[in-house]
């Protein structure tokens, strides 16, 4: 028993080839606790002590099981699906991390969008620290959480330059977002069936050109009668 214990307090950590470059990924047990992009062996060692004050033990390889998942993840077929190890994480960010979990490869969401859904509407800052403090990067998406005026903002796993090659590469058009957020445009309405979404959203995307209607606030789309899509939950 006490071998037992041993081993799953033991930090372990291993490799993976990705389209975005090596991912290293610590776990214990079998929940992964931190993981980032193109750190290096040894740097990913040096940010593993820094949480957690111990080296983790390297492994030749993941676990077939979790290197499925990653390779999922990574080529966008689905979404990062495995236990995560929350400890020493407050309840308000493992429900902001969570939350950030349901947003689909290819769309992006606002700090405010992610304030709203857990239910803590004036806490757009505190969502933001949550996530600068992600210590799952890249498997749990914080790259995919924008400024509410639309533009990309600040990548803790690496600035905005990195944030951008991960959104470019799930498919976000981040110089069509650039434009609408210059133009202050936050949502886009489908004239024929009165739907409203986000523009990153795939239904917003799917819209014939000449059906697309801009909105600034959702004010002015609430008065037009326009629906909020089910999928990205605009209002």
């Amino acid at each position: 028993m006490h071998t037992a214990r041993k081993d799953l307090n033991t930090i372990r950590y291993a490799s993976i080839s990705t389209p975005l470059g090596r991912l290293y990924v610590a776990f214990r047990g079998s929940a992964v606790c931190y993981a980032a992009l193109g750190s290096g062996v040894r740097g990913f060692e040096r940010r593993c002590v820094r949480a957690f004050g111990v080296r983790p033990v390297r492994d030749l390889r993941l676990a077939k099981g979790l290197a499925r998942r990653v390779v999922d993840h990574s080529t966008g077929k689905r979404s990062f699906s495995a236990t995560l190890d929350f400890s020493g994480l407050t309840p308000f960010q493992r429900l902001v991390l969570k939350k950030t979990l349901e947003i689909p490869a290819g769309e992006v969401r606002s700090y405010q969008w992610v304030a709203k859904e857990i239910g803590a509407r004036r806490a757009v800052r505190a969502v933001g620290t949550a996530l600068a403090g992600n210590p799952i990067s890249f498997l749990i998406p914080c790259h995919r959480v924008v400024r509410t005026d639309g533009r990309i903002g600040h990548y803790s796993a690496g600035g905005p330059g990195v944030k951008a090659k991960l959104l470019a590469f799930e498919g976000v058009d981040l110089v069509g977002l650039a434009r609408l957020a210059t133009r202050r445009i936050r949502f886009v309405g489908n004239g024929t069936s009165k739907s409203l979404c986000l523009p990153s959203c795939h239904s917003a995307r799917s819209i014939p050109e000449q059906n697309v209607v801009y909105f600034t606030t959702q004010r002015e789309a609430l008065r037009k009668r326009y629906r909020p899509c089910r999928n990205c939950r605009p209002i």
